[in-house]
């Protein structure tokens, strides 16, 4: 990662008198080229950076100079290791580590623990780095898609891995569709990199406000259990319900469709039962009756 490779940097040269821009690509991996833009990003960032020809010569922090520790605050360098363990917890090539290391061995106590990983953590590791890859390649992905309506094989030019609604998707331009998709990584199997290359396109701002469609317009009165208030709290916070007389909990809150409202019904048994609107108990009379009907015997 950039920010990882500049910090490292800016370690080395503190820590080492001179350097080579040679043993630098080396210690970090990358071409000399990419060193070289990285001095310069590092140089544009304020820090005085001197490259030297010849023998003896090399890459330094200028005479005079030292670069304040203060330049990442304690706090700062938290956030940082936090940020780089919650893409260790998905990835293969663990980051924070390395940093720790270069940083000759800092590890600033850290507040928060981000664990993006799930119990599918090997597979989606993988689908993770192959994406990473074809993103920065400009290379096409293929794979299997299962969905409500069935499935079906993609095509998709990949923009962005995105961590949204507790889950992970890849967003990118269907070949089919001729749009902009989000692909639910848990749907997506025998994900391949193509040969196939393409040349990113500019993404329309609303393609990247993810979720805007979803607009919980469908509107469902509710009583619930007593036993189901950590649920709504947990859904929708402890303001979402009024108590009723007799003990059981009221509320009103939108779904995105009438299919998804039956969903979250159906999922509490006899501890939950919709009162309306008279489409709804209707929605929910027809399911009850589908499922009876597959219990008899």
């Amino acid at each position: 990662m950039k920010i990882e490779r500049l910090l490292g940097i800016i370690a080395i040269l503190q820590q080492k008198k001179t350097v080579t821009a040679p043993y630098l690509a080396e210690k970090f991996e990358v071409s000399r080229r990419t060193i070289s833009r990285d001095i310069e990003d590092i140089c544009r960032a304020g820090i005085p950076v001197v490259t030297t020809q010849g023998a003896g010569g090399g890459i330094s922090l200028m005479d005079g100079f030292a670069l304040d520790t203060t330049v990442f605050t304690h706090q700062e360098l938290a956030h940082i290791f936090t940020g780089l363990r919650s893409l260790d917890s998905v990835s293969h090539s663990p980051t924070a580590e390395k940093l720790a290391q270069k940083l000759g061995g800092a590890r600033p106590q850290e507040p928060f623990l981000i664990d993006l990983s799930s119990f599918y953590r090997d597979s989606l590791s993988s689908k993770l780095e192959l994406i990473r890859q074809a993103i920065q390649e400009c290379r096409c992905i293929s794979f299997r898609y299962y969905y409500k309506k069935g499935e079906a094989d993609k095509l998709v030019e990949p923009y962005r891995a995105v961590f949204q609604w507790s889950d992970w998707y890849v967003f990118g331009f269907c070949r089919e569709r001729q749009d902009f998709r989000m692909y639910k990584l848990r749907r997506l199997w025998e994900l391949r990199l193509t040969g196939e290359s393409f040349s990113p396109q500019e993404v329309p701002e609303e393609k990247l406000r993810f979720g805007s469609h979803l607009t919980d317009s469908y509107r469902v009165r509710g009583v619930y259990d007593p036993s189901l208030k950590y649920r709504l709290v947990e859904e929708y916070g402890p303001g979402c319900f009024t108590v009723g007389e007799d003990g059981r909990l009221y509320a009103e809150w939108g779904f995105t469709t009438p299919e998804q409202a039956v969903e979250w019904f159906l999922a509490f048994g006899d501890k939950a039962k919709a009162l309306g609107p008279p489409d709804m108990v209707e929605r929910m009379r027809q399911a009850i009756a589908l499922l009876n009907k597959l219990y008899e015997t």
